[in-house]
């Protein structure tokens, strides 16, 4: 990355980071789509066991990649003062922590998953499919957490066109060895739903294998000799990073398990209406990316500009990047209003399903402008390595505001289903008009400071 004068400069440095990591989240959201799809063609008890894995899965996956996630800020600041000598311990501290978390994932695993499981009073064969899938997956955390770190600190020099090729590149490879695993094609045994559990971990291990390639044979990443000294564990360094991670990841962990939580608060209604839900649900995951790829492009840029203590430049990113989010997510609401029918199509072709879909793709409208403001100001504020105030406000909003409000519009008031996305609408809504008055102190002090004597 480079110093920028001008909007019009940073407008293209901007897109140069986003456009690669948003292609890369698209990519990462499609191997969750394939496995669904490929496991539902095996059979509905194999869609079954793997979507109650994949949903048991997620929130953990997403929380503790979350921590991970600290690197971004931390070397992108470190590069933008000019001290990068500082990088390669960083990063191989922070893998040191990944490789702790993931054995941590896995014990806690092996202990905690079959009670979970009988909890939920599932059919014997989903119960099956649903342990064996996320016993598989265990074999790839290892690769997976690594590859994280990895991924971080390239998208922290800016070079975010890399890992939209790494991921790129995986992604026909998850697919095709759900085809021979899911399928038992080419002469491998047929293994269900378990295979896409399989072609997951397997996936991991080589996305971590060609990304420790790049690391050490491509400018300009070699510079920084990664894997060329061995450097002893530094419990002040892991400090440092939880210090950063732990909010970060808890963030993420709040706000993918409130929609774990709805669901199961909506296992009262209807098939029609969970069906509907989660149509509905799944395409503003989509749209999700958009604003998460935008936060995570901010995180980069603006950690960039605040290392080099060029604050109004962090504070004209910040803004740019938040009004592109506000303006594609008008344009989305748009396209939705308009083209509301065409997309429940996609999901469904029964009627009542198809109308059901359409009112909650209604009440997503709401959902993707509150996230046009409050993803990339979360982002801005990583950049900024106040990830606190976002931790906090992500439990507030969704499990004090979102979820309880929720539960008394469905419960008490004839909204029903209905209930629980107007109350986490809210929540949202709130959270995001905190973080934008946090944003404004923020960057008013920084500022301020900065010019003081």
């Amino acid at each position: 990355m480079n110093e920028t004068f001008s909007i019009k400069e940073k407008w293209r440095q901007f897109l140069v980071v986003l456009l690669p990591i948003l292609i890369s989240q698209l990519a990462l959201f499609s191997m969750t789509f394939f496995d669904t799809i490929m496991s539902g063609h095996a059979s509905p008890i194999d869609l079954a066991g793997v979507a109650i894995g994949a949903s048991l899965w997620a929130p953990v996956q997403s929380g503790l990649t979350g921590i991970l996630m600290a690197v971004t800020p931390m070397v992108a600041q470190m590069v933008g003062a000019n001290r990068r000598e500082r990088v390669p311990f960083t990063v191989v501290q922070a893998f040191y922590v990944a490789v702790a978390i993931a054995i941590a994932v896995i014990l806690v695993g092996a202990v905690v998953l079959n009670p979970i499981l009988r909890m939920m009073e599932l059919e014997p064969r989903v119960h099956e499919i649903a342990r064996d899938f996320l016993h598989a997956i265990a074999i790839g955390v290892v690769p997976l957490f690594l590859y994280t770190v990895i991924r971080c600190f390239i998208d922290a020099l800016g070079e975010t066109r890399v890992t939209m090729l790494i991921t790129l590149f995986s992604l026909p490879i998850n697919v095709f060895l759900n085809y021979v695993l899911i399928f038992g094609n080419l002469g491998f045994p047929r293994l269900g739903g378990v295979g896409a559990g399989y072609a997951s971990a397997i996936t991991y291990w080589c996305i971590l294998l060609i990304s420790l390639l790049v690391v050490g044979r491509v400018y300009p990443f070699v510079e920084y000799g990664l894997l060329a000294k061995f450097y002893r564990i530094s419990l002040s360094a892991w400090k440092e990073l939880l210090k950063l991670g732990l909010p970060i990841g808890f963030s993420i962990f709040f706000e993918v398990s409130i929609f774990a939580a709805v669901t199961l608060f909506m296992s009262e209604y209807s098939t029609i209406t969970i069906a509907a839900h989660q149509a509905a649900l799944n395409f503003a995951s989509f749209i999700y990316m958009v604003p998460l790829s935008i936060a995570m492009a901010l995180t980069i840029l603006v950690g960039f500009e605040v290392g080099a203590s060029r604050f109004k430049d962090a504070r004209q990113y910040s803004y740019l990047g938040i009004g592109i989010a506000l303006i594609l997510a008008l344009l989305f609401a748009v396209g939705l209003l308009l083209f509301n029918e065409q997309v429940a199509g996609f999901y469904t072709t029964d009627e009542a399903v198809l109308r059901l879909t359409q009112q909650f793709l209604m009440y997503s409208i709401l959902f993707l402008i509150s996230d046009a403001v409050a993803a990339p100001i979360q982002g801005v504020l990583r950049g900024y390595k106040d990830v606190t105030t976002t931790f906090i406000v992500s439990l507030i909003s969704y499990w004090a505001i979102g979820l309880p409000l929720g539960y008394v519009l469905a419960q008490f008031t004839s909204l029903a289903a209905f209930g629980y996305w107007i109350g986490l609408i809210t929540g949202l809504a709130a959270g995001a008009i905190f973080l934008f008055g946090r944003l404004l102190r923020l960057q008013k002090r920084m500022i301020s400071g900065h010019r003081a004597p």
